[in-house]
């Protein structure tokens, strides 16, 4: 059976890079779903045991000029992060890690280069400026040999200059060209490597050395900006980790004592100071004070938490001394979830970018055979000038580089999918950004949703002589075990009072429940099933009627055909429900809320939220009508993730609510970490501003190769101008997408 093997994968700057990389990993025996992530530097595949080896796998990832270390043998379920800029492995014993961490290794020059010529984006190059690490080295070299060559062509005449240039461009060339060759080994010959190399050999062939070495020389300062701005993405995933103190203050025994974050254990108890991040996600057990989740949510104001209630990992303590139990190990923090999801999400591609991958595949040996079209018909059909037609093909391979293309999709993706983490907006990919930004329809589940989920007890009206503790006392019964939030509405209205133990318990699934309490068979539901069961009847449809018209919802507790009571209960809607509905409609979509309450409730409720509604919905006929808004438009399922399964499922985007717990992160197609509904319209925000971006960048990236094919057909533009255009294109799409990091999607 495969196994899931993951590593790290150092130095790929854009969206070529990972299909180098994808290409020649799964041409492998035994090799299957591979998987390269850019802003995560991850590598992951399937491979079949005793076919090809690991060691086979990272040798060919290094011959393509990459760095590679594993991450460890089978990936298991539930992982912790592994940060983008950590240090990678040393070599071992047996023989893992490519040394590269180490000057002068074997098989690493003391300029960071390996044995395949490339220069490595070495993680201990990152975080020191541009012109200290390994290809800024090399962009300060290959400068200083150009400007030489300009010295001598000046001092020593052009004759001796031309070999200056030519000196220049192949010294430079030079780890491009095995660069390419090892691409060209392994079935990929239309790289921007092998068509770099092409150029600049076929310039000095024709003489035109000097310019050769100038197009030598900006190929790598486009590879350095390349760099910038990858990292520049990639800070957004590390600042996420970076919230996560590295150290906690363990309670031990009276005193307490200083241990790694990540090896806290569950049921241990840790000290927060004023002023200190918490280390890991828990729930406090001493003390109350004032706790800013900003870090983690994105809500700007501290909230008061006390003993019982939940905190973050990551959140700050800003008031008073807290001791915290500690519920979840490091790897599974709200923190390291967050980023996993952000990780994985990446690898969730948008249909816009499936297209443009496709594109590109016969985009390329496209372009080779227009540039041979060049190089061959003029001279041949009307005896044209070699010389210039072969520099116009040659220039025409430059230009034909699909690099800005393929990256303006991944590129904005990423950057989306950081924008929203820290705002606690996460979408599972660029897919689900691509459905968010088309929805028109948004439906909503009421409880926990629209409202705050925790209703309360409003009216108790005994029947039968009963009494109201008595009615109470018989409700919380039948539904003691249940988690329904009106189930847990009667449970705490009914503490204090000495509940009786209940047998044979069930649940009727959008009904109700029922159980034998003191030897009587009871049942505690909605109206409409009571009535049906001939249990409610005359004056008490009516009181029933009169409390569900105020917005009341309304349990019936009976027995055989006889109303016992009705309880009424009220859940209020959230604060900011009827301002995010106003967005929404603001927004062109059509708010319905779905709910199992009954008509009279829920009207009462929509009426003051402004949505439409339907009502008495039991979980298939939620599903249904999910489906059947699907058929008019692109919709999407607002739920809490549990009670809503199949409906978010149905849904073209099912959003879970809940404050980072595990079935908001894990279940939908996306999570709402703050109980805010106006976070919905700032999520539609953030992904059609995503698509926005990547339509523009696209339009770039296209715009500047049309512009510049035309030119150089036409002789306006040459060799340095072409690759100036295509390492230009790259950093400026980079760049705009880069501009969503910085985009507020809460602004209306």
């Amino acid at each position: 059976m495969a196994e899931r093997l993951e590593w790290s994968v150092s130095g790929m700057d854009c969206a070529s890079c990972v299909t180098k990389v994808t290409r020649a990993v799964e041409r492998m025996p035994g090799v299957s779903d591979v998987s390269v992530a850019l802003m995560a530097e991850k590598l992951t595949l399937n491979l079949t045991p005793e076919t090809t080896p690991r060691e086979k796998i990272e040798e060919t990832v290094r011959a393509l000029g990459y760095g590679i270390a594993p991450r460890g043998a089978a990936v298991p379920k539930k992982k912790g992060f592994v940060l983008p800029d950590a240090a990678l492995p040393q070599d071992t014993a047996e023989g893992h890690g490519d040394g590269r961490d180490r000057p002068g290794a074997a098989g690493t020059d003391n300029n960071g280069h390996d044995s395949s010529g490339h220069l490595h984006d070495d993680p201990a190059d990152r975080g020191r400026r541009w012109f200290q690490t390994g290809k800024g080295r090399l962009v300060i070299g290959t400068g200083l040999l150009l400007a030489a060559a300009w010295a001598v062509d000046l001092t020593g005449g052009h004759e001796i200059g031309y070999w200056a240039f030519f000196a220049a461009c192949v010294i430079g060339v030079a780890p491009v060209a095995q660069r390419a060759f090892a691409a060209l080994r392994m079935g990929q010959p239309f790289t921007i490597e092998s068509l770099m190399t092409i150029a600049a050999i076929g310039a000095l062939f024709i003489g035109a050395a000097e310019e050769a070495a100038l197009v030598v020389f900006l190929f790598a300062v486009g590879e350095v900006l390349e760099g910038v701005a990858a990292n520049k993405a990639r800070d957004g995933i590390r600042a996420l980790a970076d919230l996560v103190p590295k150290t906690a203050l363990l309670v031990d025994g009276a005193g307490s004592r200083e241990v790694p974050a990540a090896s806290l254990a569950v049921g241990q108890t840790v000290l927060a100071r004023p002023g200190d991040r918490i280390p890991a996600d828990g729930v406090i057990v001493d003390g109350t004070s004032g706790v800013d989740e900003s870090p983690v949510t994105g809500e700007s104001i501290p909230k008061t938490r006390g003993p019982g209630e939940a905190v973050f990992a990551g959140s700050i303590n800003t008031e008073a001394a807290l001791r915290i139990s500690v519920t979840k190990e490091a790897q599974d923090n709200t923190i390291s979830r967050i980023i996993r999801l952000v990780e994985e999400a990446e690898e969730a591609r948008a249909p816009t970018e499936r297209f443009i991958d496709r594109f590109s595949r016969w985009y390329m040996p496209l372009i080779v055979i227009l540039s041979v079209a060049v190089v061959l018909v003029p001279p041949l059909a009307a005896g044209a000038d070699w010389n210039t037609w072969i520099y116009r093909g040659l220039t025409l391979l430059l230009i034909g580089c699909p690099c800005a293309l393929v990256i303006s999709v991944p590129a904005s993706i990423a950057s989306a999918l950081s924008a929203g983490a820290r705002r606690g907006l996460l979408m599972k990919g660029g897919a689900v950004i691509e459905a968010a930004a088309n929805v028109r329809q948004i439906a909503f589940d009421k409880t926990g949703t629209l409202t705050h989920g925790r209703p309360q007890v409003v009216d108790v009206v005994p029947a039968g002589g009963m009494s109201e503790a008595e009615v109470l006392r018989l409700a919380a019964a039948v539904e003691t075990g249940s988690s329904h939030p009106l189930a847990q509405a009667i449970l705490r209205q009914a503490e204090g009072i000495a509940v009786p133990p209940a047998t044979a318990a069930r649940a009727l699934p959008g009904k109700g429940a029922m159980a034998t309490v003191d030897g009587r068979s009871l049942t505690i539901a909605n109206p409409r099933h009571a009535a049906e069961q001939g249990a409610l009847q005359g004056i008490w449809i009516d009181q029933a009627t009169t409390l569900e018209e105020a917005g009341k919802t309304v349990a019936v507790l009976f027995e055989g055909q006889s109303t016992l009571g009705l309880i009424a209960m009220r859940d209020e809607p959230r604060a900011d429900a009827v301002e995010a509905v106003r967005q929404l409609r603001a927004m062109g979509m059509t708010p319905t809320i779905l709910t199992g309450d009954n008509p009279r409730t829920a009207a009462a409720i929509a009426a003051s939220l402004g949505a439409e509604f339907r009502a008495e919905m039991l979980p298939e006929d939620k599903l249904a009508t999910i489906r059947a808004m699907g058929d008019r438009g692109g919709v999407m399922m607002v739920g809490d993730g549990i009670n809503d399964a199949p409906a978010l499922k149905q849904a073209g985007i099912g959003v879970a609510m809940g404050s980072g717990t595990d079935v908001a992160l894990e279940t939908a197609d996306a999570a709402i970490l703050r109980d805010r509904v106006t976070d919905i319209p700032a999520l539609v925000r953030l992904a059609r501003a995503t698509m926005a971006n990547i339509r523009q960048n696209v339009a770039l990236a296209l715009g500047l190769k049309v512009v510049f094919l035309v030119t150089t057909v036409l002789g306006i533009t040459g060799l340095w101008i072409a690759i100036l255009a295509d390492t230009g294109a790259t950093v400026l799409v980079t760049l705009n997408a880069l501009r969503l990091l910085a985009y507020n999607p809460e602004k209306t």
